[in-house]
C-alpha cells in the first residue's frame, strides 16, 4: 500500500488537510502531490466551501526536502502547489504551530490567511544553505512586513516568534485553538467573497530606509553571494511587477544552488544530522534518562557547562573545593547571564534557582550525569573518577570534559568503564555548539546515547570521537599550531598570518585566537607533553599571556582590550628566534601562508580517519565549522579538500615533506591512495 502523505477531514463546511509526512512535514514530491489533489477534491467538493491547512506531528512543515536539490523536479513542483492554492477559488487559511521554515513558510504564504498557535516560530533559514527563499518568499514577505523586517529576517534566517509574527503582519491570528480558529477565520472569507493575495499587495514602507539597511549589510566586508542575491530580490520586489520578481527570484535561486558556497553549506547541513550516529550502535539502543546533573569545577568551562544545563532546564549541581572558587564561578554566570541584556531578570533568577552550589562531592550521588571539568591534569581527574566510582549511583554517565588526556586510562580509575566516557565542550560551554563526544574502549551503546541525548538537549551538536591525543579537532589544531610557528620562525609577522587566515573565512587568525585563549595555558599544555615552540615559548616567557594582561602576540590598549595591535617588540622576539635557529626570514605570500595552514592540518585529518579516530569525513568538517570557525561555506577541511583536489594537495605536501624533512608532512596513505584512484574523502565515507 503506498504511503498516504495528507488526510482530510471535516469542520462543518471547511475541508482540513492534514500534511502527515514526519517528522517535520518537508514538502517531498509526495507532500506536493497529496495536497494538491486534496486540494483539487476540495475545490470540487460543493459542500465544502473553504479549506484549512495544517501540519500533522510536531510541526506546520519545516520546509523543501533538500534532497531533492539538484534533482529533476517531480510536478507539481512547490512553485506549481503555491500557484494553486493562491488561485484556488475557495479561501485557503494556514494553521501553523511549531517550526514554520523555508518552503512551508512559503506555502503558508499563498494562502488566503494565517493563523499561528501561540508555539509557532516562523523563518526562512535558506541563507544558511547558501540559496534564498526560491518559492516567492523574498516577493511576499516584503509585501506583508515591509521590504526593511524583510531584509533583516530573510538574510539573518533567523525565527520569528507568533506574537512578532502577528505585530509584523506575517499572520492574521494567533490562537489558542488553532484548528478552530482557522476553520472560523477560513468561512468568514468565505461568507465575504474575499480572497486576499499577498501577491495583490505593495511593499510597505520608506524605500530609503531599506537602501539603508541593505548598503550596511552589503558593505561589511566580504558579501557571500547569498546575502546579496536577498538584497535583489527583495529589490525586485519594491520595483517589479508581482510575476517578474518571482521569475527574478527564480533565476537568483538557480545561480545560487549550483554554487561551491552552497554546495558546501549544504554539505555541512546533512554533515551535521549524520555527526551524531554510531555506526555499529544497534537500532533499540535506549538513552538513559537523564533529569538532574552534577557539574565538577566552577572554572570557565565548568560554569559554561553548568550555564548550559541551567539553560535547558535541568537542575544541576556545581562542585568546588573551596569557597572562594565556588563564589567566583557563581558570579562569573550570573554576570555572563546578564551580560548579553536579552535574559529577562525573573529568567535569570529562574536558571540560578536551578544551580546547586556545594563544596561536597558526595553531592554528586543523586545525579544522572556528572561531568569533570577541572585542569587538565591526568592524576587529579583520575582521583577525581576514583571517588566518582563510590560516590555516583549505578548506571550514571560519567563524562571527562578533557580536551586532550586518554579516556582510557581515566576509565579505568572505576569499575564501571561502561558508563564513562569524554564529553569535550569548547570555550565558551555556553556558547559554543560542538560536543566531542570521546567514545572510550569500554564505553556502552547506552552511555554513548545518553550523552548524545544530553548533548541535543542542551542545545549542542554531537561528535561522537575515538580516543587519542588531542581527539579530532584538537589533534588538527595541533598540525596547523605547528605550521603557524615554523611560518612565524621563517619570515611571517603575526598578523600577516592572520590576515591570510581571516582572507580564507575565518572570522579570526589563529595568533589573535591564541591572545583570546590565553597563551600560559598553550604554555601549561605544551610544557605537559614536553613539547617545545621556540616562538610561541619566548613569547610567554617575556610574561606576555594574550588579552588576559593586555599583552601576547599583539598588543592591547585599555580603550579596545580586544583589538590585536602589532607590537614591534614582539617582531623582535621573534627575529631573535630565527636568529637562534640560523634561519633566514623571507617574504612568505598569502597563498603560501593558507596552504601551509591548511594542508598539514588535512593531512592529519586523513590519518585520523586512517586509524578510525573520527567515523566518516563529514565529521571532521562539522568539528571544525562548529568548534574552530572554519567558514560554513568552505564546507570543512575534508570538503575543502576535495573541491581542491586531493592529488593537488597530496603533491604540495610530499614536496614540503622533503624540502623541509618533516615526515609529518608526508601524505597519509589514505590521501595518497585516493588522490592516484582520482577520488575525493566524500567516495570515502
Amino acid at each position: 500500500m503506498s504511503k498516504a502523505y495528507v488526510n482530510t477531514d471535516r469542520k462543518g463546511a471547511v475541508a482540513v488537510i492534514r500534511l502527515d509526512n514526519p517528522p517535520v512535514n518537508a514538502l517531498g514530491h509526495g507532500l506536493r502531490l497529496g495536497i494538491a489533489s486534496a486540494l483539487k477534491a476540495a475545490e470540487e467538493d460543493a459542500g465544502v466551501k473553504a479549506v484549512v491547512l495544517v501540519g500533522n506531528g510536531r510541526c506546520f512543515s519545516a520546509g523543501a526536502d533538500i534532497t531533492e536539490f539538484g534533482k529533476p523536479l517531480q510536478s507539481p513542483n512547490l512553485a506549481d502547489l503555491i500557484m494553486a492554492i493562491e488561485a484556488s477559488p475557495k479561501p485557503v487559511v494556514a494553521a501553523i504551530h511549531g517550526t514554520t521554515l523555508g518552503g512551508g513558510l512559503e506555502l503558508a504564504l499563498s494562502c488566503h490567511a494565517r493563523v499561528a498557535a501561540k508555539d509557532a516560530k516562523l523563518g526562512l533559514p535558506e541563507i544558511k544553505l547558501g540559496i534564498l527563499p526560491g518559492a516567492g518568499g523574498t516577493q511576499r514577505v516584503p509585501r506583508l512586513i515591509g521590504a526593511e523586517k524583510a531584509l533583516k529576517m530573510i538574510t539573518s534566517g533567523d525565527m520569528m516568534p507568533a506574537e512578532e509574527a502577528k505585530a509584523s503582519g506575517l499572520v492574521n491570528e494567533v490562537a489558542g485553538d488553532l484548528v478552530d480558529a482557522a476553520a472560523k477565520l477560513a468561512e468568514a472569507l468565505a461568507d465575504s467573497g474575499d480572497l486576499p493575495r499577498v501577491r495583490d499587495m505593495s511593499v510597505p514602507g520608506d524605500r530609503d530606509t531599506f537602501d539603508k539597511a541593505a548598503a550596511a549589510l552589503t558593505g561589511r566586508g566580504r558579501v557571500l553571494p547569498a546575502a546579496k542575491a536577498c538584497v535583489d530580490a527583495i529589490k525586485a520586489a519594491i520595483e517589479m511587477p508581482f510575476d517578474k520578481g518571482l521569475a527574478y527570484e527564480y533565476e537568483l535561486f538557480k545561480q545560487l544552488v549550483s554554487s561551491d558556497e552552497s554546495k558546501a553549506q549544504r554539505h555541512v547541513f546533512f554533515a551535521e544530522r549524520n555527526a551524531a550516529k554510531v555506526a555499529d550502535m544497534p537500532a533499540d539502543t535506549q538513552a538513559k534518562p537523564v533529569s538532574s546533573a552534577a557539574v565538577i569545577g566552577a572554572g570557565t568551562m565548568g560554569g559554561g557547562i553548568t550555564m548550559s544545563f541551567a539553560n535547558a532546564g535541568i537542575p544541576v549541581t556545581l562542585i568546588e573545593t573551596t569557597d572562594a572558587a565556588l563564589k567566583r564561578g557563581l558570579d562569573t554566570i550570573l554576570a555572563n547571564y546578564k551580560r548579553s541584556g536579552r535574559t529577562p531578570q525573573a529568567e535569570i533568577d529562574r536558571r540560578m534557582g536551578l544551580i546547586t552550589p556545594t563544596l561536597d562531592i558526595e553531592k554528586a550521588a543523586g545525579a544522572d550525569i556528572v561531568i569533570e571539568a577541572v585542569f587538565e591534569e591526568m592524576e587529579i581527574k583520575k582521583e577525581i573518577f576514583g571517588k566518582l566510582d563510590r560516590i555516583a549511583k549505578p548506571g550514571a554517565v560519567l563524562a571527562t570534559n578533557t580536551s586532550y588526556l586518554d579516556v582510557n586510562a581515566i576509565s579505568a580509575m572505576t569499575k564501571r568503564p561502561a558508563d564513562v566516557l569524554g564529553m569535550h565542550f569548547f570555550s565558551p560551554a555556553n556558547v559554543m555548539k560542538l560536543l566531542e563526544i570521546v567514545r572510550g574502549k569500554a564505553t556502552s551503546h547506552a552511555t554513548l546515547a545518553t550523552a548524545i541525548a544530553v548533548g541535543r538537549k542542551i542545545g549542542k551538536v554531537p561528535v561522537i570521537v575515538g580516543v587519542c591525543d588531542g581527539f579530532v579537532g584538537n589533534r588538527m589544531l595541533g598540525a596547523r599550531l605547528k605550521a603557524t610557528e615554523q611560518l612565524l620562525l621563517e619570515g611571517a609577522l603575526p598578523h600577516e598570518i592572520d590576515a591570510a587566515a581571516t582572507s580564507f573565512g575565518f572570522a579570526m587568525g589563529p595568533l589573535a585566537v591564541s591572545d583570546l585563549a590565553g597563551l600560559d595555558i598553550g604554555m601549561r599544555a605544551r610544557r605537559a607533553r614536553g613539547v617545545r615552540a621556540a616562538v610561541a615559548d619566548a613569547i610567554t616567557d617575556a610574561g606576555r599571556y594574550g588579552q588576559k594582561n593586555g599583552k601576547g602576540y599583539y598588543r592591547y590598549d585599555e580603550a579596545d582590550k580586544r583589538k590585536p595591535i602589532p607590537d614591534p617588540d614582539v617582531e623582535k622576539i621573534i627575529v631573535e628566534a630565527s636568529e637562534k635557529l640560523g634561519i633566514k626570514r623571507r617574504q612568505i605570500s598569502q597563498e603560501e601562508i593558507i596552504q601551509r595552514l591548511n594542508y598539514p592540518m588535512i593531512n592529519e585529518g586523513a590519518k585520523i580517519l586512517e586509524e578510525g579516530i573520527a567515523q566518516r569525513p563529514s565529521d571532521i568538517d562539522v568539528i571544525w565549522v562548529y568548534g574552530y570557525g572554519w567558514p560554513a561555506w568552505r564546507g570543512g577541511p575534508m570538503h575543502h579538500a576535495d573541491q581542491m583536489g586531493l592529488k593537488t594537495i597530496r603533491d604540495w605536501l610530499a614536496e614540503q615533506a622533503r624540502k623541509s624533512g618533516d615526515a609529518s608532512l608526508n601524505p597519509a596513505p589514505v590521501l595518497d591512495r585516493l588522490a592516484r584512484e582520482g577520488r575525493g574523502f566524500a567516495s570515502a565515507s
